[in-house]
Formats: C-alpha cells, structure tokens, sequence
C-alpha cells in the first residue's frame, strides 16, 4: 500500500501563485506516475497534470498549460504542483494521485490517493 498526504493550500487572490506539495510513504517503489487531480464545487474530479518516475513525461490539463508545473523528488518521494497565474475558477480540492501503471492521466488508473487539499482564489 502507498500513503499519501498532500500540503500547501490556501485561500489565494487572482493572479497569486501557490506551491502544493505532496509526500509518498509505504510501497512507493509501487508508483510510476505520479499525478494531480482536482474537483471544484458541483463538477466531477479532474486531470490536472500528471509527470512519470524519470521526470521525462508530464502532461497537463488544456486549462492549467503555461501557468501549473509539475515535478518530483524521486529521493524524497515527493511531487509538487507549482500554481500560478490562479484564477477563481481554479478554485478546487486538489488531490494528490499516484498509479502503478506505466503512465496514464486518467483518473480510473490511479491506484492511491490523497485526502485532498483545497485551494480557494478569490477575485
């Protein structure tokens, strides 16, 4: 099993910038991709950005290009989602995720979870 625990939200004004972070404990030589999911009041969980073990792969939702950057630290099995140029309706609880599949963004691959962390930006 692989425990994960995400940090570093808070209430943000527009155009703020915000770094959430997220740590792996337990079977963590389980995981190969690791991902950031978010889910928004009233609307379905969602892709956010997703990047491989070997940091050579990432990928981002079409919303968040340009403005969110994802990577990792393999040593302490942690990954990070730098925010920036936030916009209310970024508004959301962002998940932490991670899946033993080779590589994947869709949300029914991944295998772990975290308990959510939520991120508010206000106008």
């Amino acid at each position: 099993q692989v425990q994960l625990e995400e940090s570093g939200g808070g209430l943000v004004q527009a155009g703020d910038s915000l770094r959430l972070s997220c740590t792996a404990s337990g079977r963590t030589d389980e995981i190969f991709t690791m991902g950031w999911f978010r889910q928004a009041p009233g609307k379905e969980r969602e892709f956010v950005a997703a990047i491989n073990w070997g940091g050579g792969t990432t990928d981002y939702a079409d919303s968040v290009k340009g403005r969110y950057d994802i990577s990792r630290d393999t040593d302490k099995v942690m990954w990070f989602l730098q925010m920036s140029g936030l916009k209310p309706e970024d508004t959301a609880v962002y998940y932490c995720a991670a899946t033993r599949t080779w590589w994947s963004t869709r949300e029914e691959d991944y295998n772990y979870w975290g308990q959510g962390t939520q991120v508010t930006v206000s106008s």
